[in-house]
């Protein structure tokens, strides 16, 4: 009896050291998930590296000492972008010889979204020179355009929520942080793909299917005509902004979304996305039609694509 209690205790024992090491295996990189953190988040980070979702937008406000902060209420000393993302984001692509994950073959997609209720474009303006100031200091890890060659990082930063942001940026003959785009950027030549180099949009601005029945043939024809015409123009698409509803009905969009090759898609479901993703790739090249319901619905159609130059993928 004590020779069968001791090789069940061994097996146990044996049990519970590969339960430890599947917890502590590290998961993988995914290149087409990108976390969207609530405004009233004050440390996004661990968890968006912890799950392997190559992208977070983060909300910051500009305020004392030339230091740019996160989470709600007015500024508080610690929640800055420098010490919550910056300085931690940058020491482990660092440590790491340029990567942030083992099998990262993508840069991490930082987009930084200025509010606040100063929208005072002065004021908006100073603040981005504070952030590029900081995004300086880390210019080997970032993705930088010079004139118009692009050369991607460990890192891409992306600036919305300023007014007239995209005249700075294309006035710097060397930059280190991007313009985030729309459809409507398509073929200008105000919005090259080395000053916005990704498309990026509300799902709501121009579907209305919301994943709780098969999509129309109509809004499928003009998904995935709006993603050909983004990668014809030399530019990738992150798509956002789903509609509340159930985690099978966001999964039915996530679905979608990757067979129309959507390159990032961007929710605030982490867990649910990176679980998504984890066991159904997104290869950023169009799969096969699902099935789909033939009822027709007006909606906007695509600018004309135009094709230019390729440029490494930032």
């Amino acid at each position: 009896m004590a020779t069968i209690a001791g090789g069940l205790a061994g097996l146990a024992g044996a049990g519970g050291a590969v339960s430890v090491a599947m917890l502590r295996r590290k998961r993988p990189c995914l290149p087409a998930g990108h976390a969207l953190t609530g405004p009233d988040t004050t440390d996004p980070l661990p968890a968006v590296l912890k799950l392997g979702l190559a992208g977070m937008t983060v909300r910051v406000v500009p305020g004392p000492h030339g230091e740019l902060y996160l989470g709600p209420g007015a500024p508080q000393p610690g929640r800055t972008l420098r010490r919550l993302v910056l300085a931690p984001l940058f020491a482990r692509a660092g440590s790491a010889g340029g990567r942030l994950w083992p099998d990262q073959r993508v840069p991490f997609r930082l987009v930084i979204e200025f509010g606040g209720a100063n929208r005072d474009p002065e004021a908006l303006l100073r603040a981005y020179r504070m952030l590029d100031r900081q995004l300086q200091d880390h210019a080997g890890l970032l993705s930088r355009c010079q004139g118009e060659q692009l050369t991607a990082g460990a890192v891409t930063v992306t600036v919305t929520g300023i007014v007239d942001v995209r005249e700075l940026l294309a006035a710097q003959p060397e930059r280190c942080a991007f313009a985030d785009g729309t459809f409507d950027d398509l073929g200008s030549r105000f919005a090259p793909p080395s000053l916005v180099p990704v498309i990026s949009e509300p799902w709501t601005r121009r579907f209305g299917w919301d994943g709780r029945e098969p999509i129309t043939a109509e809004e499928r024809h003009q998904l995935h005509a709006l993603v050909r015409a983004a990668h014809d123009d030399g530019r990738r698409v992150r798509i956002c902004g789903l509609p509340d509803g159930t985690r099978k009905a966001r999964a039915a969009i996530w679905t979608e979304l990757g067979a129309a090759g959507v390159d990032v898609i961007a929710d605030t479901d982490l867990a649910g996305l990176a679980r998504h993703l984890r066991r159904n790739p997104i290869t950023g090249t169009p799969r096969p039609h699902l099935p789909t319901r033939a009822v027709r619905r007006s909606a906007p159609r695509p600018n004309a694509p135009r094709t230019v130059g390729r440029h490494e993928t930032v």
